[in-house]
């Protein structure tokens, strides 16, 4: 689910990419960036914590004609005046007129890096609405935003991925190759989706999804892997039985359970023949000709 996700096999929609200070979402978010180029997409970055050539690198070159990068980086709330786009910039109608000065606005992919700076001077509501406007306006193909859940209230973060089709969530393992991704989609029709998946992704920006990676020595496999506690282990009293206990256990008779001599003893036939002795009583009506005489009718 992650490569389908990065890759855009799904057409239109907004990606939240969910990290923290102990691990980066900044190059998977490069990956997809990447993955958008060599299809012939043009990517519109909008900037605000990492400068230009930090985020180029490891893109491919033969594809950079395709970056466009809208600097915020140097002077993020316009007090300088030195950026054209600062975050007081960051509605729907402003950036739609960014991205209509380039030839590829309609196979556009728009990335936010990140989310947060946006989140911390804007509104929430006000950003969910500025998003949903981005989304159904047709001015993107599709929306990439990085989000750090550490800078905000859990009910902010809850709030802004409740906007997202997709949310993928990164956190470190103990092997330090490999990372996590809880990725939740939600489907068009209204089905929603959840996988984890280990991943490793290298400077050079190749991806490698394992469902569990292989790891020598004492290192632990996943962060999440719980030991197995036996729930008998620290009882009052024993549920286990002996040998000795289980030999005599199968030694007593069951009830209403007949052994094999009490069976053929009473299969036996005895000596003799049996018979009814039967009186009549006094009321009996032994007059078969007519059997409801004594009724009265």
């Amino acid at each position: 689910m992650l490569s389908e996700v990065l890759q855009g096999t799904e057409s239109g929609g907004f990606v939240i990419i969910r990290d923290t200070a102990c691990y980066s979402g900044r190059r998977l978010l490069k990956y997809y960036m990447n993955c958008a180029l060599k299809r012939g997409e043009a990517v519109h970055v909008l900037g605000f914590e990492v400068p230009e050539h930090e985020l180029c690198a490891g893109l491919d070159s033969n594809y950079l004609h395709l970056f466009h990068f809208h600097s915020a980086y140097t002077d993020p709330l316009g007090w300088t005046k030195q950026s054209l786009f600062t975050v007081k910039h960051f509605s729907a109608k402003e950036i739609t007129l960014l991205l209509q000065e380039t030839q590829h606005a309609n196979d556009s992919v728009l990335v936010i890096d990140s989310l947060s700076w946006v989140v911390r001077h804007h509104d929430t509501v006000t950003v969910c609405q500025e998003l949903q406007k981005l989304r159904k306006g047709g001015s993107v193909r599709m929306i990439f935003g990085l989000l750090h859940m550490d800078l905000h209230q859990q009910g902010i973060v809850g709030t802004v991925s409740h906007v997202a089709s997709t949310v993928i969530s990164v956190t470190p393992m103990n092997n330090a190759r490999y990372a996590m991704a809880k990725t939740s989609q939600r489907k068009k029709s209204g089905k929603v989706m959840q996988k984890e998946e280990f991943f490793s992704l290298p400077e050079d920006l190749t991806l490698s999804i394992e469902t569990k990676p292989n790891q020598s020595g004492n290192v632990q496999t996943d962060l999440y892997t719980k030991s197995e506690v036996d729930p008998t282990s620290n009882l009052t009293f024993n549920l286990h039985l002996s040998e000795v206990e289980r030999e005599a256990r199968e030694k007593v008779a069951l009830p209403f359970v007949f052994s094999e001599e009490k069976k053929s003893a009473l299969l036996r036939p005895g000596r003799g023949s049996g018979r009814i002795m039967y009186e009549p009583d006094a009321n009996d009506d032994i007059d078969d000709e007519d059997p409801d005489d004594d009724l009265d009718v």
